[in-house]
């Protein structure tokens, strides 16, 4: 036969090459379809270029000994790179390194206490079959969101001092009889993290359950309903349909606050730290306010920030690249 005979791979191939559907060219005929919505981002994406972009000029601040007395930021002495070489060496380096470890520390632990109590919440408040039962939940766990930190750390403060003081916490442990005798959470570095984490985690926890919830909603019932034929109790349900209708939103979120992961919270560190945990309390923000505007170290305050963008760029886009390998949603 001269007909050539396919291999199942090759044919497999060329359905799924047929499948996918061509891209859409841009063309003002669809701009102008779409003007309303064009339009109606046209003012964020003046914000963003106004507050995001333009200000990216004063990253020359980083390459200067600066001074605000000597006038603009272009007739200032330049110093090349002996900022970067001050803030990541010597003294500077050695303080610099151990905020580093601080922030990653208290991001990432915040990151994943944050992460798998959003989602379990989400899950347990999607269970609640009485409406306004479930309502009622879900403004008790809002709240926290729309304090302020100031107050959220002066609670903070009050529930972890001494029973007689009004430290419930202490008083709790010690009725459960897990320890023996209060402790001062606040003067010891070890629990430090952790109060960062328990603290973003009590403020945000239901705040951030609301996208999840909404993804939530996305399932098709069908789903839930083909399951319970077929025998599946409530936790299986949630086992294999809604925790796998979720994962996209679940992977995004995790890649976009992966960028934020060195921009940790900066008021729990500042008003909670104190001098006997500075070794641990210390987080880059903090470090930026203490060592450089408070000092009129402007250029090294700026080389700091430097550093932050160009980690949050490769940490995104690293995460990205893993989510992409893994065939999971990516942001691009």
């Amino acid at each position: 036969m001269s007909a050539s005979v396919m291999s199942p791979v090759s044919d497999k191939k060329s359905k799924a090459a047929r499948q996918i559907p061509p891209k859409k060219k841009i063309t003002w005929n669809r701009v102008w379809a779409q003007r309303a919505l064009i339009a109606m981002s046209v003012p964020l994406l003046l914000y963003q270029i106004l507050f995001k972009y333009v200000p990216v000029y004063g990253w020359a601040i980083a390459f200067q000994d600066y001074k605000p007395g000597r006038g603009s930021i272009w007739n200032q002495e330049w110093v090349g790179f002996d900022n970067f070489a001050q803030l990541f060496t010597g003294v500077n380096g050695e303080r610099f390194t151990r905020v580093i470890i601080n922030t990653l520390g208290q991001s990432s632990l915040s990151l994943i206490t944050g992460t798998l109590g959003a989602i379990i919440l989400a899950l347990l408040i999607n269970e609640v079959k009485n409406v306004p039962f479930k309502r009622i939940i879900q403004n008790i766990t809002y709240m926290p969101h729309f304090l302020s930190w100031v107050i959220v750390a002066g609670l903070v403060s009050v529930a972890l001092s001494l029973p007689s003081s009004g430290g419930f916490i202490n008083q709790a442990l010690m009725n459960l009889h897990i320890i023996d005798e209060p402790i001062l959470f606040l003067t010891q570095p070890n629990y430090f993290w952790g109060v960062v984490a328990g603290s973003n985690l009590w403020k945000e926890l239901g705040w951030n359950t609301i996208l999840y919830l909404a993804a939530i909603t996305s399932i098709s019932p069908a789903l839930y309903e083909a399951a319970e034929i077929d025998g599946a109790g409530r936790y299986r349900k949630m086992l294999h349909i809604t925790l796998p209708g979720i994962r996209p939103t679940i992977v995004i979120l995790l890649i976009i606050n992966t960028g934020w992961i060195l921009s940790t919270n900066f008021e729990i560190p500042y008003f909670l730290g104190n001098g006997l945990v500075s070794q641990t309390a210390e987080t880059i923000d903090v470090f930026v306010l203490r060592y450089g505007y408070q000092l009129g170290n402007y250029s090294l305050a700026v080389v700091a920030g430097i550093f932050k963008t160009i980690v949050a760029i490769i940490l995104v886009g690293t995460a990205n690249y893993i989510s992409k390998r893994l065939g999971q949603e990516t942001l691009v």
